[in-house]
C-alpha cells in the first residue's frame, strides 16, 4: 500500500534515451499500467537493487613457476609445437 507521499509523489521532467523510451511505452502497453507506474516501478527496483549489491570478491592470480618437462624449452614456439604435437600439425 503507497502512502500519502508516494501517492502524490513528485513532478519532474524526465529526459530519457530512444530506446529506453521505447522498452518502457511496451512494458506499460504489455502490462496495463500506465507509463507514470512503471517508470516508477523499474526505478524503485533497480535503486533496490543497487543497494543489495555485494562487492565482488577480488580476483587474485597465484603465479607459479612453470617448470618444462627435461628437453622441453619455451625459447622457439616452433620447435615446441613440433616437439609436442608432431610434424605433421601444420
Amino acid at each position: 500500500m503507497m502512502s500519502m507521499s508516494q501517492d502524490r509523489g513528485m513532478r519532474t521532467t524526465l529526459t530519457l534515451y530512444e530506446d529506453v523510451a521505447v522498452k518502457l511505452k511496451a512494458e506499460a502497453g504489455r502490462s496495463g499500467r500506465s507509463f507514470k507506474e512503471v517508470v516508477n516501478e523499474l526505478l524503485r527496483l533497480g535503486l533496490n537493487a543497487r543497494r543489495s549489491l555485494k562487492p565482488a570478491r577480488r580476483f587474485v592470480v597465484r603465479a607459479r613457476t612453470l617448470d618444462p618437462l627435461p628437453g622441453i624449452s619455451f625459447d622457439n614456439v616452433e620447435e615446441l609445437l613440433d616437439q609436442v604435437e608432431g610434424p605433421l600439425r601444420k
